[in-house]
């Protein structure tokens, strides 16, 4: 038990003395997190919205497929992306492979899946309602939408919130197409892996805290904007 005392103690002395290596972690993850995040939402909300509210032929598979890839291993995942960016792959010349952007491709296809099916689920039921009526009022398909996902806005976030607890809390897909290149691709979780594997667990623990204090405060910060909003409207 002693390691995890000591990492809270590192946790408080790497946050106060502003820690080189930790904010460039930081800075990294969330950089990674947010722009991965924001790519999967742009996808997953009309995607979400039309399988909630449309009914055509092949649904039901699209439903299972997106079901089937919730439970991919961030690792199968990294190697699949691996295997387009490599140097010798089809997309080898683009020289993506250990940067912060291959990082983004394979965080964008972990958690597009998962934005979506949340999506589908809070949308289900009070799409079609919400959608007509906009419609029978006026307003154009485009508006009509952004009605919908206002109505259900408190769902719409939760959803993009754990798709990006999702992504920045993952280490397979940034270890493998990362790197954990110091200052350039390490990110937190890469770097408690290899605090962990030098056998440094209190620096190790201090980074999960580190981590687990930024997907908080972020979290907060949300709510916080979506209870102003709901106060507003």
């Amino acid at each position: 038990m002693s390691f995890l005392f000591g990492g809270i103690e590192e946790a408080v002395r790497l946050i106060v003395t502003l820690d080189r290596e930790l904010l460039e972690a930081v800075r990294t993850t969330l950089r990674v997190s947010l722009t991965s995040t924001a790519i999967a939402s742009a996808l997953a909300l009309p995607l979400g919205f039309l399988l909630a509210s449309r009914k055509f032929p092949g649904k039901e598979g699209i439903l299972a497929l997106l079901k089937t890839a919730l439970a991919l291993p961030t690792v199968l995942i990294g190697l699949f992306v691996y295997g387009f960016v490599a140097r010798s792959a089809p997309l080898g010349s683009l020289k993506l492979l250990f940067t912060p952007e291959a990082i983004i491709i394979g965080q964008v296809l972990l958690i597009t899946p998962l934005v979506t099916a949340l999506i589908h689920g809070v949308l289900q039921g009070t799409s079609r309602t919400v959608y007509e009526e906009a419609i029978l009022l006026g307003a154009s398909p485009v508006a009509a939408f952004w009605k919908t996902i206002l109505e259900a806005r408190v769902g719409v976030v939760t959803a993009l919130m754990a798709g990006f607890g999702r992504v920045a809390t993952e280490i397979g897909i940034s270890l493998i197409l990362g790197g954990n290149i110091r200052g350039f691709t390490r990110t937190i979780t890469t770097a408690i892996s290899l605090e962990t594997a030098q056998g440094d667990f209190p620096r190790a623990v201090a980074l999960g805290i580190v981590l687990l204090l930024i997907v908080f405060a972020i979290n907060v910060v949300v709510v916080a904007a979506g209870g102003r909003s709901d106060a507003v409207v």
